[in-house]
């Protein structure tokens, strides 16, 4: 075999694994975007189910505010109340109470994440997270926790009062 047959073969090579380079990197974008839509199907699930949780809490505690949560922090929504605190001998001041539960945004890390973050008069009563990775979530685990996290925070707020 002479140099020329040595060198269009080498092409040939160089070749083939430009076009497996390119095939694998279109498998990937394409899994990256089935990974977006995944991602996009079970946010709106865990936010509808959010929403169901939430609106129920102003019925038990009135003067809780409802209101749907679109950002750069996710999507979900909220319950809020600012309440005056006249307490013995000190001046009148304001306490603030809210439970805010999001699904995060899509990130490369391709996990679907949950948060919670419950304050009752002034002070935080929990900071939590929840995720998993998009191939394994089990979508009831995550309902679970957002039933759990709203009952947790109705209880803590009815031991308050």
């Amino acid at each position: 075999m002479d140099f020329d047959e040595r060198l269009q073969r080498a092409i040939q090579r160089g070749n083939q694994a430009a076009q497996q380079r390119r095939g694998a990197e279109a498998a990937q974008a394409l899994s990256e975007e089935q990974c977006k839509r995944l991602h996009s199907q079970y946010r709106l699930q865990l936010s509808e189910h959010v929403e169901m949780c939430l609106r129920r809490l102003p019925q038990h505690f009135p003067g809780f505010k409802y209101e749907n949560v679109v950002s750069d922090r996710g999507w979900g929504a909220a319950v809020s109340r600012d309440d005056a605190d006249f307490s013995r001998g000190q001046p009148r001041s304001n306490v603030f109470s809210r439970l805010e539960t999001t699904v995060r945004p899509y990130s490369s890390a391709r996990v679907l994440e949950l948060t919670a973050h419950g304050t009752i008069r002034n002070k935080e009563i929990y900071n939590r997270t929840h995720f998993q990775p998009l191939a394994d979530v089990h979508l009831e685990r995550f309902m679970e926790m957002i039933d759990l996290w709203v009952l947790e925070y109705a209880e803590l707020y009815a031991a308050k009062q």
